[in-house]
């Protein structure tokens, strides 16, 4: 069984949905967006593309790399929204627990380790020419 394979479907599917999700919910994310950031709605569509395109390359071999990447940068640069949740939770007024956006913070790391293992990212598989 290939479970690398697996895991990037996994990866895509929660992507894309994700990336869905940007634009039907972006009120939602432009709630969480810090304050210093300009154009938050621009922003939200932003990531939601980069959300979807990242979703449909982690799935395509010939893509997974450049894709995988993308993602992780991605889950960087959104993760200032992530701790502005928890910072200014009260402000913000999310239906969500406190806990659980405590706990989303280290599931960032864990989430970027994903991408990295599924799509072989630095891999010699992939480096040696």
């Amino acid at each position: 069984m290939n479970y690398k394979l697996i895991s990037r479907i996994f990866l895509a599917i929660f992507f894309i949905g994700a990336g869905i999700l940007h634009f039907t919910a972006s009120s939602m994310y432009v709630k969480i967006m810090p304050p210093y950031l300009p154009a938050h709605l621009e922003l939200v569509y932003i990531s939601g593309v980069f959300e979807i395109l990242g979703g449909i390359g982690i799935f395509i071999p010939f893509l997974q790399i450049p894709a995988g990447y993308g993602l992780v940068a991605l889950m960087v640069a959104v993760f200032p929204a992530n701790i502005n949740m928890v910072v200014n939770y009260e402000q913000i007024g999310l239906n969500f627990p406190l806990i659980l956006l405590w706990l989303r913070l280290p599931l960032q790391g864990l989430l970027i380790y994903w991408i990295w293992w599924s799509a072989e990212l630095g891999s010699k598989k992939h480096t040696q020419t």
